[in-house]
């Protein structure tokens, strides 16, 4: 069995700043601890600095066992890389090297097939007999067939972008807990999963024994999977470390209750500070008339002295505090009326009736046609008009289909999704897209602007370029021009996906607060609680409204 242990670490990024400051905790063998904090407060650099991608400008990192990694990028995945590369990059190194050789020989010998290229080759697959490839290859031919139900000889040279970002990361997983690493290092695993992997993910850590440190916004995986919390809470220092020693279950009832020990222990302390500056204040007074009290004045300015050097106990970590003002606005009646929809290739006609101020949660399987619905209506469904218009300045791909789906009086949409593009706000600094505005958002002054940044914890990013955002800011800050655009129906796609643990949680105040309609969809289980209905995409191809949340949806099994 493997542990990881991280010791003082210390980073600064580029710009001079602090990072990460005497970050330490211990991964314990079998223990499977999940790694939160604010997005931006150095998660996936300090996972970096475990695989050995970034080295810390202090401290250490040590481990036994084998280490496994899935990279940030798995479910993105849109190189030349092949099914097979991607396995191979997941060996053991001795395994990894050798299939890079192998793959080098054959290309040389198809490019010229000389002596020397057919002895290259021949030597490569004697090393890739002697260091365990075939065996590689029986275990990658039970991943192919349990993701892609097709054996490994023939999934082998499929490029990865070819496959869904759920495929790629159920493609990785399947890997890592199959194969011999003992210490799994996993950087978002649950995004891209649809309900039923996501339950599958879950049992498999479990049982699997491995020790795992993972980075994950899913509060219901974390509440089911891990055994320990270790949250980076940020300072001017750099971020330092807390380590919660229970589950997830109670890790908010042992937050809080840290936090009022640290307040209570400062309000002690500041008490005793101000009674010994107060004796300090009075032997001062009468040694001045009354030599002998001036041992006793000097006395108790040492034990003053003494105590301010020993200083505080440790302050009250900020905790983040972010405030969403989505304010909408009265609506007709019916937001959204749908009349024998089909979305073509997709879904079977339906009809559909959304009300104003509901919120409707939209589930199923990944490539359902979901996503599709909800660019629809971002369009401004079938026939828009001008006061259907987008509320910013997104170009929204038209979406095939048939029937009609309109959209009421005074219902503008505000369409977030985690996979779109935003080319307009590339290259501009934050303050800048505030204070220019677009063609529908009207611009901020400097000073509203640095307070809407602040109200969303991004004012210290003011001056940063949008796409050098974490993903998590990029998210909150596409949900700040939300609710400045003025919209009165919210298109939510998967927007807790990247939101730390306190974002999520400000979304769905926010939410709670909205004057307006909001559709939204999602395969975060903790979020839905939140919602009142439930418009579930079948796998028979049909759309179908119930009472509760629907997890088991399997994939559309109609021809599409």
């Amino acid at each position: 069995m493997g542990h990881l242990d991280v010791m003082g670490v210390g980073y600064v990024l580029p710009d001079g700043r602090p990072l990460l400051d005497d970050v330490t905790f211990r991964v314990g063998d079998g223990a499977r601890v999940a790694l939160v904090g604010p997005n931006g407060v150095g998660k996936s650099t300090l996972l970096r600095i475990v695989t050995g991608d970034e080295q810390p400008h202090a401290g250490s990192v040590a481990r036994s066992g084998g280490l496994g990694v899935m990279r940030q990028d798995v479910g993105r995945i849109d190189d030349d890389r092949s099914v097979r590369d991607l396995l191979a990059s997941l060996a053991p190194a001795a395994v990894r090297d050798t299939a890079a050789e192998l793959a080098a020989a054959e290309l040389a010998m198809m490019q010229v097939d000389d002596e020397p290229a057919q002895l290259r080759y021949a030597q490569a697959l004697v090393d890739w007999a002697d260091v365990g490839g075939y065996e590689a290859e029986a275990g990658w031919d039970q991943v192919t067939d349990a993701v892609l139900s097709v054996p490994f000889e023939r999934a082998q040279y499929r490029e990865v972008r070819t496959l869904s970002g759920g495929e790629q990361k159920r493609l990785v997983l399947e890997a890592l807990l199959r194969g011999p690493d003992e210490v799994l290092l996993l950087d978002e695993p649950d995004n891209a999963l649809d309900v039923p992997t996501k339950r599958w993910l879950e049992e498999r850590l479990v049982a699997a024994g491995k020790t795992v440190l993972l980075v994950s916004h899913d509060r219901e995986l974390l509440s089911r999977v891990a055994t320990h919390v270790a949250t980076l809470e940020p300072s001017p220092a750099g971020a330092s470390v807390w380590v919660h020693g229970g589950s997830f279950t109670t890790y908010h009832e042992a937050r809080e209750e840290r936090m009022s020990r640290a307040d209570e222990l400062l309000r002690r302390w500041e008490e005793e500070h101000a009674k010994l500056r107060t004796l300090v204040t009075t032997l001062k007074q009468k040694a001045a008339y009354n030599d002998g009290m001036s041992s006793r004045y000097q006395a108790a300015q040492t034990r003053l002295r003494k105590f301010e050097e020993a200083g505080p106990p440790a302050v009250r970590v900020r905790e983040q505090s972010v405030t969403m003002r989505l304010r909408g606005g009265r609506t007709a009646k019916r937001a959204v009326v749908a009349r024998h929809l089909e979305l073509t290739g997709l879904m079977e006609p339906f009809d559909l009736e959304v009300f104003y101020g509901e919120r409707v949660a939209v589930l199923g399987s990944n490539g359902s046609g979901k996503s599709h619905f909800l660019r629809l209506l971002a369009r401004g469904g079938s026939d828009p008009g001008p006061e259907h218009e987008p509320a910013d300045d997104a170009v929204v791909e038209p979406v095939a289909h048939t029937g009609t789906v309109v959209l009421g009086s005074r219902v503008r949409p505000g369409w977030f999704a985690q996979n779109r593009t935003h080319l307009d706000l590339e290259g501009r600094t934050l303050l800048d897209i505030l204070h220019r505005g677009d063609g529908r958002r009207a611009g901020l002054g400097r000073e509203q602007a640095s307070r809407a940044l602040d109200r969303y914890e991004l004012v210290a990013q003011a001056e940063q370029r949008y796409e050098t955002l974490s993903g998590g800011q990029q998210a909150r800050f596409q949900i700040l021009l939300l609710e400045l655009g003025g919209a009165t129906l919210l298109l939510l796609d998967e927007p807790t996906d990247n939101l730390d643990l306190h974002s999520a949680e400000a979304l769905e105040d926010g939410l709670a607060a909205f004057d307006g309609t909001v559709l939204a969809v999602t395969h975060d289980r903790w979020f839905t609680r939140t919602f009142d209905r439930y418009l579930v995409f079948g796998a028979d191809g049909r759309v179908r409204e119930t009472p509760t949340a629907v997890w088991d949806e399997g994939r559309v099994d109609r021809v599409r």
